[in-house]
């Protein structure tokens, strides 16, 4: 086994658990790493992530669902305009070039983040369930899934404050429930990108294999971590990541003027003026 796909293995398996016992986290994850570890193109590491997050989401949503932590209407609503919206974004990313997409993507992290640590108190789960209001549970998933399918996270980091915040659901739910999100809405974002996008299948399933071995250890333990912990780690966690990628960023940016090699000019080139027969004056 090379170095690098130890380091694939090992990497992967902090993805699965952050989405086993977060309920996300494990795109903020996968991006980097596929980009920044393991030298994948950036529009090639989106569309990977997508895949790879929805697959060992569905796994980890079984083991939160014997549980009783899925909601499963308010999931399923928040799904179908999450997909919809998924699948538009991937799409739109062709004509979006990569730097601009990690941007916005650290942009959303480290605003996601801030959210989630001011927090909200848990109201009644059923309560909430009874008073959905359908067309704005659709139009929430819609912009969800936008930003899903432009960026390549499977949204967790978006989706568990949704359903916490918004919701009304208590952190416990918040998670299993946005696997089920994250699962669906992933696929269809990966649908979007494929008509345009290459994707490296055997290393996408080397750390896909691994993500979901994690994913069902950090299903275990969130039994065992209560939710305010749960929801101050999580946005921690994503707070951190989106200001390493926002660095990145940045750190590219302002390099890349020193390093790229301007263009050698002599003056304006002009075609000199044509004499009557023709030569030049």
């Amino acid at each position: 086994m090379t170095p690098l796909l130890v380091l694939a293995v090992a990497l992967s398996l902090l993805i699965g658990v952050s989405l086993g016992l977060l309920g996300g986290g494990g795109s903020i994850l996968t991006v980097p790493i596929l980009i920044y570890a393991l030298q994948v193109e950036e529009k090639s590491a989106i569309a990977s992530s997508l895949l790879i997050v929805g697959v060992t989401s569905l796994v980890a949503v079984i083991q939160h669902a014997r549980a009783g932590n899925v909601v499963w209407r308010m999931g399923l609503l928040f799904s179908a305009g999450s997909m919809a919206g998924a699948f538009g974004g991937g799409m739109l990313a062709k004509h979006i070039p990569s730097s601009v997409l990690l941007l916005l993507f650290a942009a959303i992290m480290i605003a996601t983040a801030v959210a989630m640590w001011r927090g909200r108190a848990d109201a009644p789960v059923l309560a909430q369930a009874k008073a959905l209001n359908i067309p704005v549970i659709l139009a929430e998933g819609l912009v969800v899934g936008l930003v899903t399918g432009l960026v390549g996270a499977g949204g967790g980091f978006l989706v568990v404050p949704a359903l916490a915040l918004l919701g009304g659901l208590p952190m416990q739910m918040a998670v299993g429930t946005s696997l089920l999100v994250i699962a669906l809405k992933s696929f269809a974002g990966f649908a979007g990108y494929a008509s345009h996008v290459t994707v490296d299948w055997s290393l996408t399933f080397v750390v896909m294999a691994a993500a979901i071995v994690g994913s069902l250890v950090g299903a275990r333990l969130t039994a065992l971590v209560s939710p305010a912990m749960l929801r101050r780690g999580f946005a921690g966690f994503v707070l951190l990541m989106g200001v390493f990628l926002l660095g990145k960023q940045v750190q590219t940016r302002l390099a890349t003027p020193a390093n790229a090699a301007a263009p050698v000019t002599k003056g304006p080139q002009l075609t000199p003026p044509a004499g009557p027969a023709g030569e030049a004056i």
